[in-house]
């Protein structure tokens, strides 16, 4: 569904991301999982096309972003953090523009806008100008734009940030739902937000030494089915199986000073979790 292969994107002389790899598989929800600066928006915006590589390769049901953009484009629906919005727009008005700029046939828009506009739960909200409305039904008017069409992936970056516990859960269980019919991909910082709706979770994360901001203080211990990915920008995954899971970090003896790094103490699972973690100081994976 989608190859990301040695991806690498600077910004002068920042690299936001570094020999980055891996694969979506369809008819799953993805969490992409990370600490603020980890590369996660920067990698979606890529993969969508809103953004250049400084090298590597994406592509999205065989087609490379880079060279096929159009045909690639068709099988993404994307929700920036910052939804695309008009606020002097009508929310049909609004969705009926965005069907056009999908090239969606005139034969379909008014059916693909109205399933659009029930499945997100706003079709109470058609002519109401999109500056009047709530954090949360621009939100949905977000995601409508998003699945219209129908594209098998749909790529959400923090759908959830600024949102009250209310409207978090309502947005929860729509991407449920749209999970049953799309393949998925969920971007957040927050773990309890993505084990709420995921089936699989990528781990994206930096390490940087003192000396060498691009290499790793230690190797990365190796997990059960753990596929090692490039050093510099490390990916590991969770899934669901059948039995609970802890993981645990180990205590290091090294006292070599080194910079902060994010922690990952104890994290408790919810049941039907298996766990493979990066780590540059070894993690236990109790099963």
């Amino acid at each position: 569904m989608i190859e990301i292969s040695h991806l690498i994107k600077k910004y002068g002389g920042h690299t936001a991301v570094d020999d980055l790899s891996l694969t979506v598989e369809p008819g799953r929800i993805y969490g992409f999982l990370g600490p603020n600066g980890a590369g996660k928006s920067t990698t979606l915006n890529i993969v969508t096309g809103y953004l250049g590589a400084t090298g590597g390769e994406v592509k999205i049901n065989g087609f490379d972003i880079f060279k096929q953009p159009e045909e690639a484009k068709k099988h993404i629906g994307y929700l920036p953090e910052v939804p695309p919005l008009y606020m002097d727009m009508g929310v049909e008005e609004y969705l009926c523009f965005a069907a056009e700029l999908k090239a969606i046939e005139k034969t379909r828009r008014r059916q693909y806008i109205q399933e659009a506009m029930e499945l997100t739960q706003i079709t109470d909200m058609g002519k109401r100008l999109i500056r009047n409305l709530s954090k949360g039904y621009r939100q949905r008017v977000g995601l409508a734009q998003a699945i219209l069409g129908y594209p098998e992936v749909i790529i959400l970056d923090e759908p959830t940030v600024g949102l009250d516990p209310r409207q978090i859960m309502e947005i929860r269980e729509l991407i449920k739902k749209l999970g049953e019919h799309h393949t998925v991909i969920l971007s957040s910082h927050i773990l309890s937000e993505v084990r709420e709706v995921c089936d699989y979770i990528y781990i994206l994360s930096k390490y940087h030494t003192p000396s060498q901001a691009s290499t790793p203080t230690k190797p990365f211990q190796q997990c059960p089915h753990h596929r090692q990915l490039p050093e510099k920008h490390h990916v590991s995954v969770l899934s669901k199986t059948s039995s609970h899971k802890t993981v645990s970090r180990k205590t290091s003896h090294d006292t070599t000073e080194s910079p902060k790094k994010p922690e990952i103490s104890t994290l408790l699972l919810p049941e039907k979790f298996q766990i493979l973690v990066f780590s540059d100081k070894g993690v236990d994976v109790n099963i």
